[in-house]
């Protein structure tokens, strides 16, 4: 993607840009607050791993089911309006989740709340970018790890609940009324007008008539090995997204059930996999440009699969922790790599390897629970997570793709 000419941001963008940011913050905080409870639904349900993983698992179907009618939201409504409205939906939905009395119920809210999150995420890295665009250099970056950001502190607000004894209803209610809250009043400061330059409708996954002309700085097709590319490249995205699952869906539950850790404590495995992760993202640009995207994905996934094979190796509480802390460092600039290098890949039409990847990667979070689900209630859920290393190792392999440093 190109940017506009550089120039010095008015204040109005350096506001929406505050704005955004704050979009990204509750998104992250709003899917924070439920996954430390997991445990506590799981045993109030009084259902098994396989049937956890396959309830936990509507959340990712419905964001699959729901994320390609994210583009016609935005042309039609703006995207600063979908992010705020899938924002308010998601809190709904994860409310409902925590208070459902069933396992359908359960599974049925956390549809809805991954439906309307597919929404606010192309929403707001839509919006993100037409702020990126007025500043003229790279900014997204700064958001995912805002992101990051939100998601500690949802993590670390439900360890905070469970500590003092709050019920999930009044607690989950807190959480979405707080950020429904500050996702209106950033409403207020998001760019005006009309969802209509090029950039936006890449993000979406739109594509004008003018696309049809291959772009100048893109090279001629290559046919088969485009899609190879293409395939690796999913591949990639989907082994970050995969431990990303296990720190969302089970890091909780194992260290809770399987290592006895207390339930305030149990939430540490997750709080450390998205504080890591976002320690990645922020040094991640600058690896990146000494490195190569190459190097730094291939070290970052032999940190998640040693880091946390050694910790599934010797089970320890602080051992586990660290476990997912390494995981979440080695997968920080997965997704974005993947991503770029699919929006450059040669006979593409502008926007439609970003938008492959983007969805298809969706099926980590899909597949990963009910599969861990079933190889836990098989033979234990530490067995199961050694999908974690696994993806390291998916990375190791497909990683030639990437660009290595350049010049």
């Amino acid at each position: 993607m190109t940017v506009d000419v550089l120039r010095r941001p008015a204040p109005a963008d350096r506001r929406a840009r505050v704005a955004v940011a704050v979009l990204f913050f509750t998104n992250g905080a709003l899917f924070a607050n439920l996954l430390p409870r997991y445990p506590q639904i799981k045993a109030d349900l009084g259902i098994g791993n396989a049937a956890y993983g396959l309830a936990v698992a509507a959340f990712p179907a419905g964001a699959i089911t729901a994320g390609l009618a994210a583009g016609i939201l935005v042309r039609r409504f703006g995207s600063a309006r979908v992010a705020v409205g899938g924002t308010l939906l998601t809190g709904a939905g994860i409310l409902a989740a925590g208070l459902a009395d069933s396992v359908a119920v359960f599974a049925g809210a956390l549809f809805l709340a991954g439906a309307m999150d597919a929404f606010t995420d192309v929403a707001q890295n839509a919006h993100g970018l037409r702020v990126q665009r007025r500043y003229g250099r790279s900014i997204i970056n700064s958001f995912h790890a805002i992101w990051s950001i939100g998601a500690v502190t949802g993590g670390s607000m439900a360890a905070a609940a469970i500590a003092l004894g709050v019920s999930r209803g009044p607690h989950l209610l807190f959480s979405a009324v707080v950020f429904a809250v500050a996702a209106c009043v950033a409403l207020r400061y998001c760019l005006p007008g009309p969802e209509t330059d090029t950039g936006t409708a890449v993000e979406t996954g739109e594509t004008g008539a003018g696309d049809d002309a291959a772009s100048p700085e893109r090279a001629p097709a290559t046919g088969l090995r485009t899609g190879w590319v293409l395939a690796a490249l999913v591949l990639i995205a989907t082994a970050g997204t995969l431990v990303e699952d296990a720190g969302m869906s089970w890091a909780t539950l194992y260290l809770s059930d399987s290592l006895h850790a207390t339930a305030a404590l149990a939430a540490s495995g997750y709080v450390a996999l998205v504080g890591a992760q976002f320690v990645g993202r922020i040094v991640g640009d600058r690896l990146v440009d000494r490195f190569g995207q190459r190097t730094v994905a291939r070290s970052g996934a032999l940190i998640a699969a040693v880091g946390m094979g050694l910790a599934l190796a010797v089970p320890t509480v602080p051992g586990t922790v660290l476990g997912f802390a390494a995981a979440g460092f080695g997968v920080a600039t997965l997704v974005p790599a993947a991503m770029h290098e699919a929006d450059e890949l040669p006979g593409l039409k502008p926007g439609s390897g970003l938008t492959l990847v983007s969805w298809l990667m969706r099926l980590g979070f899909l597949l990963s629970p009910p599969v861990v689900g079933l190889v836990a209630d098989a033979t234990s859920l530490r067995v199961g997570l050694l999908v974690v290393p696994f993806a390291g190792l998916i990375v190791l392999v497909c990683g030639g793709v990437l660009r290595s440093r350049r010049g």
